[in-house]
């Protein structure tokens, strides 16, 4: 493609990879990053350096809460095609931190949006999460499902993004394709997620603290197997559900070119078993510090697919053993360990 697409969060876990699938395909890709030192800078450097290796890959240092800059960005590249994945992470975080959501999370997307709505863009894809379905206990989770129980602010930014872009798709006619993520691990993980955290304290020989007792089941999802998904639907614009009905809802659809899917492996796998790889690829055992559940957190997750597997004819499928198999190899690489 002659036009870039815009990539928001590329030096961040899931931005990296996606901009190097599309770079890899011929694309054209500015990417955007604050660099945030959230987690350490350096793995965000190394993620940029290795993408500065590819041919049509363009960085841009910027905060999309400014919204004076962004703006200027959204006007000089008129970008027609827009996948958001930058924003202010971690459950845990939010408790202590909400104004990095505010600013992050909800202004940083209205500036977005607003780019979007002004500049001619053709389809705008955006991260959320599992967590906002939040107080729901009824499995697998659905895209269909109402999601008005947040119980983080990180989940509640999310939601808030939903929202937001449906209101933008409403009143403007911008396409918007909203991406559950589920747990979501692989090479260039970033250092607060779970994987990363017990590898290191694993070989450290320090003990890992598992919630609710080690009775967690989690929907982990291979970063390849959302990186194809994402591309798959980049291109694929949402369009209004001539079914859709306001006397009956549907959540995940719109009378609006409007749609939520979740990326899930569709396999939830209990925590114990992840250690237990984790053990075997590292060859270590681990030492494990048994606590409650914590605040924000849920016990399980598990994502329904089907409509990812109707629309694009892919769902998430990485065993979880080849996954951590990738993921320590890479680790170990990365850290020298």
């Amino acid at each position: 493609m002659d036009e870039p697409i815009l990539v928001t969060g590329a030096a961040g876990f899931i931005g990296f990879h996606v901009t190097r699938k599309l770079l890899s395909q011929g694309y054209r890709v500015v990417g955007i990053d604050s660099l945030t030192p959230y987690y350490d800078p350096a793995l965000k450097e190394a993620r940029r350096a290795e993408l500065a290796k590819c041919d049509g890959f363009e960085f841009i240092k910027r905060d999309l809460a400014d919204r004076d800059t962004t703006a200027a960005l959204f006007r000089e590249y008129r970008f027609p095609y827009v996948v958001h994945l930058a924003a202010q992470a971690g459950v845990r975080h939010s408790i202590l931190h909400p104004e990095a959501y505010v600013d992050a999370n909800l202004n940083g997307f209205a500036n977005v949006l607003e780019g979007c709505r002004h500049n001619g863009c053709k389809h705008l894809v955006f991260a959320s999460s599992s967590s906002v379905y939040g107080a729901n206990t009824r499995l697998p989770f659905r895209a269909s499902d109402t999601v008005d129980h947040p119980i983080s602010m990180y989940a509640a930014s999310k939601k808030a993004n939903e929202l937001m872009a449906h209101s933008y798709a409403h009143l403007f006619r911008l396409p918007v394709t909203g991406l559950r993520f589920f747990t979501v691990y692989g090479p260039w993980g970033r250092p607060d997620m779970a994987m990363w955290i017990f590898a290191r304290l694993i070989l450290s020989g320090e003990p890992i603290t598992l919630f609710n007792y080690g009775n967690m089941r989690r929907d982990f999802t291979y970063v390849d197997d959302v990186v194809e998904s994402v591309v798959r639907l980049i291109r694929r614009p949402a369009e209004p559900d001539p079914q859709w009905s306001g006397d009956n809802p549907d959540p995940a659809t719109s009378s609006a070119p409007y749609r939520i899917y979740n990326i899930g492996n569709n396999k939830p796998v209990e925590l114990l078993h992840v250690v237990a790889e984790l053990e075997k690829c590292l060859g270590r055992e681990a030492k494990r510090e048994l606590m409650p559940m914590q605040p924000g957190d849920v016990p399980e997750t598990y994502a329904d697919v089907d409509d990812l597997m109707r629309d694009v004819g892919f769902r998430p499928s990485t065993p979880v053993e080849t996954g951590i198999r990738n993921f320590i190899e890479w680790y170990r690489r990365y850290t020298g360990t």
